[in-house]
C-alpha cells in the first residue's frame, strides 16, 4: 500500500468518525472509522521509514592503485 492508499484510509476513517450520524445494527461506524485512521497512520509511518532507508546513499570508497613505474616501464626492465 502506497502513501496515497494510506491517506485515503485516514480520510475515510475521519469521515466515518466525525461526519456521519448513521446508525447500523451490529456495526459501530465510529469505531470502524477510528480503526481505519489508525491503520492509515501505521501505513504512513511504515512508508516513510522505508522511503528514508532508500534515500540513504553510502558514498563509494575510492580505491587507490599505486604503480611502481621506473623510467616508463612497469615491469622494471629497461632501468
Amino acid at each position: 500500500m502506497g502513501l496515497g492508499g494510506c491517506i485515503i484510509l485516514i480520510a475515510a476513517g475521519a469521515i466515518l468518525t466525525f461526519a456521519t450520524d448513521w446508525h447500523m445494527q451490529g456495526v459501530d461506524l465510529h469505531m470502524v472509522g477510528v480503526i481505519l485512521m489508525i491503520v492509515g497512520l501505521i501505513g504512513v509511518a511504515t512508508f516513510s521509514s522505508v522511503a528514508r532507508r532508500r534515500r540513504v546513499v553510502v558514498p563509494p570508497t575510492a580505491t587507490v592503485v599505486e604503480e611502481d613505474r621506473r623510467n616508463g616501464y612497469a615491469d622494471g626492465y629497461g632501468v
